[in-house]
């Protein structure tokens, strides 16, 4: 059985090999992604999460192929409802009570102070 000090320089030996293939092929790599970006027209804007027409074509196509429509029903987000604020801090924040507590309330609690000092009197 190898000892600690045998396997942390094999450790460090492979660290540096990992470290040396990482930098050889990394400017491989990145020109291979920059042609197919070009090859596919594909700008910064498009590989940005949510945005771009990669998302829409992509859902498109994803319904063209299951026989929908051209029509696609949007869902409906459940952070459309505005619910009335319950709590407001000394410096007019404001909390509705639903999710996690903000910094600045739990910060007020665990001064001592009582949340229901901060709810709101309707």
């Amino acid at each position: 059985m190898s000892n600690l000090i045998e396997i942390q320089s094999q450790i460090e030996k492979l660290q540096k090999q990992a470290s040396e293939i990482k930098a050889r092929e990394f400017d491989k790599t990145v020109q291979e992604i920059l042609a197919k970006m070009q090859a596919f027209g594909i700008g910064l804007k498009e590989l940005q999460p949510g945005k771009g027409r990669g998302a829409k074509a992509r859902s498109k196509t994803a319904a063209a192929a299951k026989g929908v429509g051209s029509k696609v029903k949007k869902p409906v987000s459940k952070s459309a409802t505005v619910v009335a604020a319950k709590y407001r801090g000394p410096n007019g924040e404001s909390w509705s009570g639903r999710g996690l507590m903000p910094r600045w309330l739990a910060a007020l609690v665990a001064q001592g102070q009582s949340k229901e000092e901060f709810a709101i009197k309707s």
